[in-house]
C-alpha cells in the first residue's frame, strides 16, 4: 500500500511513529500542501489529512475528486473551523454543546455587550494563536476588543466546572483520554495526568464516538468539560488533533489508515 501524509510536519510525533509501524511492509509519502508536486497525478492509496489550511484543504478536495480516500475529509475537516457551524451543527444533532452567539467582530460585539456573567470568547474560526478567553464582566470585553477589534467571534456563557478540561481523542473507534488544567482557570495551566478510559464518567466515550458520526470524522479530538456529577458538555471539536504521549493511538492510526485504503469502514469495537 502506498500511504501519503497531507502535513508539512511529517515528523510530528503521532505521525512519525504511525510511519515507523507502517514502513516495513508500506510505502510512506509526505506531501506538503505548500507544494504537493505530483501528489494528484500519482496518488497515493490513501491520505492523512493532518493540516488545515486552505491549501492542504484544496489539495484534499481534488484527490477525493479523483476517488481517492482522505482521512479526515475535507468537508469534514473545515467544518472544525468554523466554530459557529460546529456549534450548529452539534446542537441539531442534540449534542451536549455549549450554546454559541456570533458577532461579526469583537468591537461589535463589546459596543452592545451585557455581562451579567462571565461568557468565553473565542475566534469564530480556530486557527493557531486563535483568541480564546474568559471575561468576566463588559469592562473585560471591551478591554479583549482593544488587541482584537476586528476578530469575528463566537461567544459562549462560561460553565462552573472543576477547571480541568477533558481532552478525548478518537482514531476511528479507539477513544483517548487526558486530563489538563483549562487555560481559562484562575490557576492557570498545569500539568497533564492522564486518566485511563476507564475512569471517565458513563457515557462518556460513547458520546466521543457519537460526535464521530455526527461530524463524519474518524481522526478527531473533542474536548468536554464536567459540569457537576458527570454531566458533560462540549465545547469544542478539532479535527485531526496531535494526540500525543497516547500509548496504542500510532498503532490505531495505522490500523485505520489501510483499513480505509483497501476500502473497509470502521469496525464497532
Amino acid at each position: 500500500m502506498r500511504i501519503g501524509l497531507i502535513t508539512p510536519e511529517p515528523g510530528h510525533p503521532v505521525l512519525a511513529a504511525t510511519t515507523a509501524l507502517l514502513a516495513a511492509e508500506h510505502v510512506v509519502e509526505a506531501v506538503d500542501p505548500a507544494a504537493p508536486g505530483d501528489a494528484c497525478l500519482r496518488p497515493a492509496d490513501v491520505y492523512l489529512l493532518k493540516a488545515r489550511t486552505p491549501q492542504a484543504l484544496d489539495l484534499a478536495r481534488e484527490l477525493e475528486r479523483r476517488g481517492v480516500p482522505v482521512v479526515n475529509s475535507a468537508a469534514a475537516t473545515a467544518r472544525c473551523q468554523d466554530r459557529t457551524e460546529m456549534a450548529a451543527l452539534a446542537l441539531r444533532a442534540g449534542l451536549p454543546f455549549a450554546a454559541t452567539r456570533t458577532y461579526a467582530s469583537l468591537a461589535a460585539y463589546a459596543r452592545g455587550a451585557s455581562v451579567p456573567s462571565p461568557v468565553v470568547v473565542k475566534s469564530r474560526r480556530s486557527h493557531r494563536g486563535d483568541l480564546v478567553a474568559r471575561a468576566d464582566d463588559a469592562p473585560a470585553v471591551r478591554e479583549l476588543a482593544l488587541a482584537w477589534p476586528q476578530e469575528p467571534v463566537v461567544v459562549q456563557d462560561y460553565a462552573p466546572n472543576s477547571g480541568w478540561d477533558h481532552k478525548l481523542w478518537a482514531i476511528g473507534d479507539r477513544v483517548f483520554s487526558a486530563l489538563r488544567r483549562s487555560e481559562l482557570a484562575p490557576e492557570g495551566d498545569g500539568p497533564t495526568p492522564p486518566p485511563a478510559l476507564g475512569e471517565l464518567p458513563s457515557g462518556w466515550a460513547a458520546l466521543v464516538r457519537e460526535v464521530g458520526v455526527v461530524f463524519a470524522l474518524d481522526v478527531y479530538g473533542v474536548d468536554v468539560i464536567d459540569t457537576g456529577g458527570g454531566t458533560p458538555l462540549i465545547v469544542d471539536v478539532n479535527a485531526f488533533p496531535g494526540i500525543r504521549g497516547q500509548s496504542g493511538a500510532p498503532e490505531a492510526l495505522a490500523e485505520l489508515a489501510l483499513r480505509r485504503a483497501t476500502g473497509r469502514t470502521r469496525t464497532a469495537s
